[in-house]
């Protein structure tokens, strides 16, 4: 989406990126600075700022740079520790966010949804109740429900005010129960979506992920972020229609991990448009292709400045 954010010429359309980031995280090197300093976990965020970066090559590079030995360093990144002691010296994490954002001269905005310390509960299948993000994400069984500790926390008014002058809203892809619910679970966050004017889309993953969508059809995903978001809000669905090869398929299926099925009637009667395009890049692994999913993003924002402007 950066580039379009920087257009080299007069005939791409110009977009302003606003990304909006969960702060669950409590594993790794973001779980570890999280517990020793009371700061948020900074490794979504970091990986937001180096996907928007200017520089993709040294700055990022540095930014992503995870030490490989020394006491107590072992296994940080760079970026995060940035990101620390910035937020140590301001005395502020999204002041922090935005002061590491101008070093990076990223395209766009980054946000945390709240700035509150929060941790992810989780029911599953099996009516265990599992807390932490790493846990849950480790599950052997489905996730049936999952919530904030504690439940209710205020969100970024930064984070409100981008969504009411959206023209877009996307949600994925990503993980379903660790990445993009816990978004909606910040108080405010859901019910600014709703009443924003914006077109809301999500993005359906290409494949289940092993311990929190086995199994699921792209209704299944989206019924879940309605159910967790406390009501209907979304207005289309865009999935791959791109064919995955055996081979992969295979490698996969190993994973325990196949294609999420496009069940588009069931979509259409959840009241979402689809939007179908081939959205899949087929390397080593299975991810959606950058060029092919911003093209649709840039499509979708342009219908929804339209119905703004109507």
């Amino acid at each position: 989406m950066k580039h379009y954010a920087r257009p080299a010429g007069p005939a791409l359309p110009q977009l302003d990126i606003t990304a909006i980031v969960t702060v669950t995280d409590d594993g790794g090197s973001s779980g570890r600075l999280r517990r020793e300093f009371d700061v948020l976990p900074p490794g979504d965020i970091r990986n937001c700022m180096v996907a928007l970066s200017e520089d993709s090559a040294l700055l990022s590079r540095l930014f992503q740079y995870r030490f490989q030995s020394g006491r107590g360093l072992k296994g940080h990144s760079f970026g995060n520790l940035f990101l620390m002691a910035l937020t140590q010296i301001l005395g502020d994490f999204p002041d922090a966010v935005k002061a590491s954002s101008e070093v990076l001269k990223i395209a766009g905005h980054i946000y945390p949804s709240t700035t509150a310390d929060v941790a992810l509960e989780a029911t599953l299948s099996n009516g265990a109740i599992l807390i932490g993000e790493t846990q849950i994400s480790r599950s052997k069984h489905r996730i049936q429900s999952i919530r904030l500790r504690p439940r209710k926390v205020r969100p970024l008014p930064a984070a409100l005010t981008a969504i009411a002058e959206a023209d877009v809203i996307t949600l994925g892809p990503g993980s379903l129960f660790t990445s993009i619910v816990p978004n909606l679970l910040v108080d405010g966050i859901a019910a600014a979506i709703r009443s924003s004017p914006a077109l809301k889309c999500y993005f359906v993953n290409l494949m289940w992920q092993p311990g929190e969508t086995d199994e699921f059809r792209a209704s299944d995903h989206v019924r879940a972020v309605h159910r967790h978001a406390g009501g209907k809000f979304l207005d289309y669905a865009v999935v791959n229609v791109r064919s995955i090869t055996s081979a992969l398929k295979k490698r996969y299926a190993s994973q325990a991990a196949l294609p999420v099925e496009n069940d588009i009637d069931a979509l259409m009667k959840l009241g979402l448009k689809v939007m179908a395009g081939n959205l899949s890049t087929h390397t080593d692994s299975i991810r959606h292709d950058p060029d092919a999913t911003s093209a649709i993003v840039v499509k979708l924002a342009q219908e929804g400045r339209r119905r703004k402007n109507a």
